[in-house]
């Protein structure tokens, strides 16, 4: 989404080659608005980037700068193919944890590149902490929105739009409290649950709308999300409506829905897009003092930030305070727009990236790692990566025979009962 944002910009003083994975509907290689996409096979995804930058470069076409997007180790892959550029990497994840990367590697990385660009200042600090060597190389580099498909609920132009949707879920004339994201753990959405039982007491008219599934597409109703069901069922009659996996072109749309956003991640959180999506629409925002999420979003300016994250009652008041007091929810809401338009629009994002772009374009060239030691360290890493999916295997395997004892425990005590 990043990339999609900024292209407009950056492809008006650049020539811009996009590489990605080859998709049905989409041809191989195209030009398209004047950016060059090249689309390759996702297996074996590495190679056939390396491949097709090798080519570019045997044809004479030598990038300034590469960048690459959270995998750190390709880019030791891709430097032997395009050994004049300048490399940048991004990171939106925690991919230079020890669980990630090893020590060597991870050093071989950091000495490959110019900069390292981050989502936030929290992921910026993980890569610091553990690899001091980082220090001078990395950079936050906040992302944004597009403001023209983030329109403000207040906003006179979606307030049909607004009651079509409300119509559709049923919440019209309810107190809308929204999340976004995957019915994961992680991200908590059992504790805006269990909250909900207080805020119903004081405001029955709420509802909550959970936008989102257990993973992106996937609509698979695991266990968690049957114990989401099960709570929100306990809270009465149509008070939570689910709506399943919402693609990411309606997303946008979908924070129209709402009168309040709750993130209550768990996590250490990156820094999730959907605050700068709930400010960018308008919406007083309850947020967990997790990772970067803090960041952007600041205490009772454009919004709420709870350090006392794992307490549903912690939220219960934060809702119900916002609820109850329309100026103070308002307040919030027009700050958020207002910090979103000056600061989280794609044209702002590309402005930042630039600015990064031209520190890493200034900097002292970065070394080549010879291809024996590129080779080395991806061998290592594929075991370590081999030995642990050995691992999970072996959980998953230890966990389907416990349950199916369970299981046939279950029905052998249910057939013993109906004997009797």
């Amino acid at each position: 989404m990043l990339i999609d944002g900024v292209l407009p910009y950056l492809n008006e003083r650049n020539d811009v080659t996009v590489f990605g994975i080859t998709d049905p509907d989409l041809d191989p290689a195209e030009i398209k608005n004047g950016i060059e996409y090249i689309r390759v096979p996702q297996e074996n995804y590495v190679s056939h980037i390396h491949n097709a930058l090798a080519q570019k470069f045997a044809d004479g076409v030598s990038y300034d700068l590469v960048h690459v997007f959270n995998r750190p180790l390709d880019v030791l892959t891709y430097k032997l193919a395009q050994p004049n550029s300048r490399f940048v990497l991004s990171l939106h994840n925690e991919m230079f944890k020890d669980t990630k990367i090893t020590q060597e590697a991870g050093e071989a990385v950091i000495q490959s590149v110019e900069r390292i660009m981050t989502v936030s200042a929290f992921i910026a600090k993980t890569i610091t902490d553990r690899f001091p060597i980082a220090i001078g190389k990395v950079q936050p580099v906040y992302s944004g929105m597009d403001l023209m498909k983030y329109t403000p609920i207040w906003d006179e132009n979606v307030q049909s739009l607004r009651a079509e949707l409300r119509g559709k879920y049923k919440v019209d004339g309810k107190k809308v409290i929204l999340f976004v994201g995957r019915l994961s753990k992680v991200k908590g959405p059992e504790i805006l649950l269990e909250a909900m039982k207080d805020v119903l007491v004081v405001h029955p008219d709420a509802v909550v709308v959970i936008v989102g599934s257990k993973w992106f597409s996937d609509e698979t109703i695991d266990d968690y999300g049957k114990m989401l069901r099960s709570l929100a069922k306990s809270l009465g009659s149509n008070k939570v409506i689910f709506t399943g996996f919402v693609p990411p072109i309606q997303i946008p749309t979908m924070y129209l829905l709402g009168d309040l956003f709750v993130c209550s991640s768990q996590w250490e959180e990156p820094l999730a897009r959907v605050h700068y999506e709930a400010m960018g629409a308008g919406l007083p925002i309850i947020t967990t003092n997790r990772g970067g999420n803090a960041e952007v979003v600041h205490h009772n300016l454009n919004g709420i930030v709870l350090d006392d994250y794992t307490n549903s009652k912690a939220f219960s008041e934060a809702i119900i305070d916002l609820l109850s007091n329309a100026d103070k929810a308002n307040a919030l809401s027009r700050e958020g727009r207002k910090h979103a338009e000056n600061t989280f629009g794609f044209e702002q994002v590309y402005e930042r990236l630039e600015n990064f772009y031209l520190t890493a374009m200034n900097a002292e060239k970065a070394e080549i790692m010879p291809r024996r030691q590129v080779e080395r360290f991806i061998n290592s890493m594929n075991k370590q990566k081999k030995k642990k999916k050995r691992k999970a295997d072996g959980r998953k395997r230890t966990r389907k025979r416990n349950d199916d004892r369970k299981r046939n425990k279950r029905k052998s005590h249910k057939h013993r009962e109906e004997k009797k």
